[in-house]
């Protein structure tokens, strides 16, 4: 547990990458924070406190189980200025968080989202695919049940097989199948764009990338990549560009197209190129172009909208 001088010293260090950010929360992750004990809890949010009185911070932010929340603990964080609380999900499907031994149920989440709301804080979900037991379609509804929660942001986090744990002895004796890596992105995809749809913000799509991850003795097996979440907004982007190409060749029939120009914001630039540009080759192969432009228009959307990709053809 960090003492309240470990606490200073990190927030000093990271306030040096504020610059002109609107909104900084100090956060408590990496582990079950209403778990702790209360006097751990209390000595936490102390020494985080300050520094929100101070207006440098703007307020505190932790992650915790569904079936921590209740009147109890929220009478003891309430005197402290937390103003963002994450939920560790995982699933809506009782089976599914049986058979991963979660330890809770959908009922207590449901049940913690609302004490939350009640005490005006925002709201993350944390949810995972491929669980054991999991598959696309109990996934598309976990997110349908959390989208009816209406938490204001979600992050998605695939299964992966960690040497060590219970799950790695599973995989080794084969009684448990990872996502491959190609699946993942396309239920990513389609995950995101339920959230995107009912204005939920993805704050995170998969772990975040570190040196331990990359190791192969550290994960055995799952959908892991250290661009994942930007493998599943190339793919939007991919589609996205088809779609508006299909149409034009519809219109254009039998005339071919030889050359197709797309118009986009400046920050969508990788995620229209894709991988190594892949999505480039892509498109050019499916409708046999010689020529594929990407142009950038800072005017444009930055977001999935209607007006985010702009599509001419010669």
């Amino acid at each position: 547990m960090p003492d309240e001088t470990e606490i200073q010293a990190i927030i000093n260090k990271f306030l040096g990458f504020k610059k002109d950010r609107p909104w900084v929360e100090l956060s408590f992750f990496g582990g079950n924070f209403l778990g702790l004990a209360p006097e751990k809890i209390q000595r936490l949010l102390a020494a985080a406190a300050p520094w929100i009185a101070s207006g440098e911070i703007n307020g505190i932010r932790f992650s915790t189980r569904p079936d921590t929340i209740d009147s109890q603990r929220l009478a003891l964080i309430r005197p402290y200025p937390v103003t963002t609380v994450e939920l560790g999900v995982q699933s809506m499907d009782p089976y599914v968080l049986r058979r991963a031994s979660r330890g809770h149920s959908p009922e207590d989440t449901v049940r913690a989202v609302s004490l939350l709301k009640a005490e005006s804080c925002r709201i993350g979900l944390q949810m995972m695919t491929g669980l054991p037991g999991d598959d696309d379609a109990t996934c598309i509804e976990t997110a349908r049940r959390i989208i009816a929660l209406k938490p204001d942001m979600v992050r998605i986090y695939p299964t992966l097989v960690l040497s060590g744990s219970p799950l790695a002895m599973l995989y080794l004796r084969g009684k448990y199948k990872p996502q491959p890596l190609e699946a993942c992105v396309n239920l990513l995809k389609t995950l995101y764009l339920m959230f995107h749809e009912n204005k939920i913000a993805v704050i995170r799509m998969g772990l975040q990338a570190s040196e331990g991850l990359d190791d192969p003795a550290t994960v055995l097996a799952g959908p892991y990549h250290p661009a994942l979440g930007h493998m599943v907004y190339s793919r939007i982007f991919l589609d996205a560009a088809a779609e508006k190409i299909q149409k034009i060749a519809n219109v254009r029939k039998p005339a071919p197209m030889d050359a197709v120009t797309l118009r986009i914001h400046p920050r969508n630039l990788s995620r229209m190129q894709g991988l190594k540009k892949t999505n480039l080759t892509r498109l050019k192969q499916r409708f046999h172009l010689q020529t594929l432009i990407i142009t950038t228009d800072p005017d444009l959307a930055q977001d999935l909208e209607q007006d985010a990709i702009i599509v001419t053809a010669q």
